[in-house]
């Protein structure tokens, strides 16, 4: 069975006091983190050794927003992965759609990056998603399968098996719109059908996160769709009792029956 995967994307928000707070919150008030669900925390660079120091007795994960592709090098301004290792960081965000639109990332470079954090064992994140326009002219299916097959392109099985898919209808983010759960399901079970045509049954044991203004009030409904393997939150990542109560329902998911095992057979567009 693939575990839950609830993560916490804060952007450029919060500092040091703002952490603290956070994660004390969340640590007091979480409920125990069963062995079906995992709960990954990505704040801003310069918060994320308040962040280890806060989850040094806990069972957190602790990620970045972002890393360079390169080793490392005159590149001023930028993180290399083996500095967000040091750090204690255990998975990076890759591709979010925030990076590929305001800061021109494409899909070669995304591949790139994924490529350096494979290279020192932490787990990618992968964004994936189409824009409102995209959607509206029925091209959210082509657009998806050409960022899901340039980030795994190359890859062995056992690499692909420590890739994390987020599925992010772009239109969805920050603008108090969510895709219903029937598109959720649709979007990650096409998802997986891609996976599936080149790496097989690891394609099974991917997970795939619901990257669009997941919260409280629509969680319950998106986690328990079969190909919906938890959720990268934004805004309610912020407010520590939001962000509990989405992590208590992907725990009372955890007994629940899901067909996320089965194989996917949707075929694709």
């Amino acid at each position: 069975m693939r575990k839950f995967l609830i993560a916490g994307n804060w952007k450029m928000n919060g500092g040091d006091q703002f952490t603290f707070d956070l994660l004390s919150f969340i640590n007091n008030q979480k409920p125990a983190i069963s062995e079906d669900v995992d709960v990954l925390v990505c704040p801003n660079f310069v918060s994320l050794s308040m962040a280890i120091n806060q989850l040094s007795k806990s069972d957190i994960l602790l990620g970045a927003q972002n890393v360079h592709e390169a080793e490392k090098g005159a590149y001023t301004g930028e993180i290399s992965a083996s500095m967000l290792v040091e750090a204690g960081c255990s998975f990076v965000l890759l591709g979010h759609s925030e990076r590929r639109a305001y800061y021109n990332e494409d899909d070669t470079l995304v591949h790139k990056k994924l490529q350096t954090v494979l290279r020192h064992e932490l787990a990618p994140v992968v964004c994936v998603g189409e824009l409102l326009d995209e959607r509206k002219e029925s091209r959210h299916f082509e657009v998806v399968k050409t960022q899901t097959l340039a980030a795994f392109e190359g890859l062995t099985d056992e690499q692909a098996f420590q890739v994390v898919i987020a599925y992010e209808p772009v239109w969805a983010i920050g603008t108090g719109e969510t895709a219903s759960p029937i598109q959720a399901q649709e979007m990650h079970a096409f998802i997986r059908s891609i996976l599936a045509k080149q790496f097989g049954e690891v394609a099974n044991a991917i997970r795939i996160l619901y990257g669009g203004s997941m919260k409280p009030a629509n969680a319950h409904q998106l986690l328990s769709q079969p190909d919906v393997d938890g959720g990268l939150i934004g805004g309610a990542s912020l407010d520590a009792k939001s962000f509990v109560s989405i992590i208590e329902i992907a725990e009372s998911l955890t007994n629940t029956v899901r067909e996320a095992d089965s194989p996917t057979t949707l075929e694709e567009h």
